[in-house]
């Protein structure tokens, strides 16, 4: 389907998220997407100043998550790990949002929560909201988005991967028809091979997230 690898390498953030990631580890990522021309490496905060050191000069962006994995902190923690992770050099923002708030039905805090995660980047980042797909209906999984969109967010994103369940192409094509063409959708969560990976293109993503970006670009 890509005969261009550069093009496909750019559909891609080049993913450490796990808990016991090193420096070392952090490095080698920023290593290989400098080598094969990703969108962005993301990680968690604590890596942002080594991460946006090393890609410096780059076009490749610094990605951080926030409220990462739960989404269940205050929305004042998030917006203070957003302005720090800003501050330090992150020019996207990958937040989760409040799952509980959702299936209470409080769309106001739903959408209040990622307001201020997006002004707390001083417009200075762009922001995916992570709806976590395994633990939403599909009703749900439409209100999400268009939460996420009312509330001023560049994307949606299906998944932290550390839930019950990464991305599906069927959530892709529901987030893709829900917002529309002018949004980004994330397909993040179980992505390890090329034949997934174009699954969810084809359905609607215009970004994927995977920590095994080298092999499926090297298929």
């Amino acid at each position: 389907m890509f005969k261009d690898k550069k093009t496909f390498a750019k559909m891609f953030d080049h993913t450490i998220l796990k808990a016991d990631a090193s420096k070392a580890q952090v490095t080698k990522l920023c290593n290989e997407a400098l080598e094969y021309g990703f969108a962005s490496v993301c990680v968690n905060s604590c890596h942002t100043k080594l991460v946006a050191g090393m890609l410096e000069g780059s076009d490749i962006k610094t990605c951080v998550v926030v409220g990462f994995p739960l989404g269940a902190m205050s929305t004042a923690a998030k917006a203070s790990e957003t302005k720090d992770a800003v501050s330090s050099g992150a020019q996207e923002i990958d937040m989760v949002i409040n799952v509980g708030a959702l299936k209470d039905k409080d769309y106001q805090y739903v959408e209040n929560d990622i307001k201020a995660v997006v002004a707390a980047t001083g417009k200075k980042a762009s922001v995916k909201v992570i709806i976590e797909t395994c633990l939403l209906t599909d009703d749900e999984k439409v209100k999400a988005c268009e939460i996420a969109k009312t509330a001023g967010a560049d994307y949606v994103k299906t998944s932290t991967g550390f839930s019950t369940g990464g991305a599906t192409a069927s959530d892709i094509a529901l987030m893709r028809k829900t917002v529309g063409a002018d949004m980004g959708v994330k397909a993040s969560g179980g992505i390890r091979d090329y034949e997934s990976s174009v699954k969810m293109i084809n359905a609607g993503a215009s970004r994927i997230g995977a920590s095994a970006t080298v092999e499926i670009i090297n298929k």
